[in-house]
């Protein structure tokens, strides 16, 4: 059991991560990323590659996060001349060519056979799991930290009215690359660590259900909220993982008949959040002016 709840906390530090990633991008910047499961799985596949090469795995992490952040950067720049739903378009194009480029590349990324032997940096579930946390913590330490200095009050500026920021000064292409890169770093950790996790991977662990994930735990957390999004991601992880033991109680349902019940609870929750508390879980930080006496 011990070990079942190291493995439950590993996956919901590695969604906190992305979570947070999307929460930047999404909830503070206003840019759609339906694509963050193509650079969750590029960190992933560098840092793979990378460890395979020889590289030492903390040095082939640092690298995916520096890969991720960079192609977030390029990716951002190509299509920043675009509205809201077309860069969401761009991002999920982005992705699925990836994926593509993964399944059929087979002299690089071995294809559909996947990568398999990943050298983690350290040795035991237990020190895994200190690594996964130690990263959450440093991602939300930053992000916290962002969202709550000028940098950030920009970013929410960008995202409630573009041109009215241009018009006081804002350099909008500049700041959403550079919020887009950090999203993305953010994003390369999270595969990065999801490689190391499970020591192996293919292209049939990366679709858009990853992008769902993520997207749930920021409405559910509350959009523009980093702290909302470390509590819903422990709330999704851990009702995806619950509803598991149903088949303990609904005996006469079949095993796909199960899972898509547990994915239809999730659903319905998450309706009744947006009914309910529309704003989220946790209401994002704004600056607060002292009031005038």
């Amino acid at each position: 059991m011990t070990t079942y709840i190291v493995s439950i906390l590993i996956l919901v530090a590695i969604a906190a991560i992305a979570g947070l990633a999307l929460n930047l991008q999404w909830g503070l910047s206003g840019l759609v990323n339906f694509g963050l499961f193509g650079f969750y799985m590029l960190g992933a596949y560098v840092c793979a590659l990378l460890v395979h090469a020889g590289w030492n795995p903390w040095l082939a992490m640092g690298a995916a996060i520096v890969a991720t952040a960079a192609l977030s950067a390029a990716v951002s720049l190509i299509s920043i001349r675009l509205s809201e739903d077309y860069l969401a378009i761009v991002t999920l194009g982005f992705a699925e060519c990836l994926k593509l480029f993964i399944i059929h590349e087979e002299g690089l990324t071995r294809g559909s056979l996947g990568i398999s032997n990943i050298t983690r940096p350290v040795s035991s579930n237990e020190a895994m799991l200190l690594v996964a946390l130690l990263a959450l913590v440093a991602v939300y330490a930053v992000f916290q930290r962002v969202a709550r200095s000028p940098f950030g009050r920009t970013a929410r500026a960008l995202r409630d009215d573009p041109v009215v920021a241009a018009t006081v000064g804002k350099n909008v292409l500049a700041f959403r690359i550079r919020l887009f890169a950090l999203g993305g770093a953010a994003i390369g950790l999270a595969g990065a660590l999801h490689a190391f996790y499970y020591q192996y991977i293919d292209p049939t662990q990366f679709g858009a259900i990853i992008t769902a994930y993520a997207f749930m735990a920021v409405i559910i957390g509350g959009r523009g909220s980093n702290p909302g999004v470390i509590v819903s991601a422990f709330t999704v992880v851990l009702v995806l993982e619950g509803t598991r033991y149903l088949d303990d109680y609904l005996t006469w349902l079949t095993s796909t008949q199960l899972a898509s019940l547990r994915l239809m609870l999730v659903g319905v929750g998450l309706i009744a959040m947006l009914i309910f508390k529309p704003q989220g879980l946790v209401r994002p930080y704004r600056l607060r002016q002292p009031s005038q006496t």
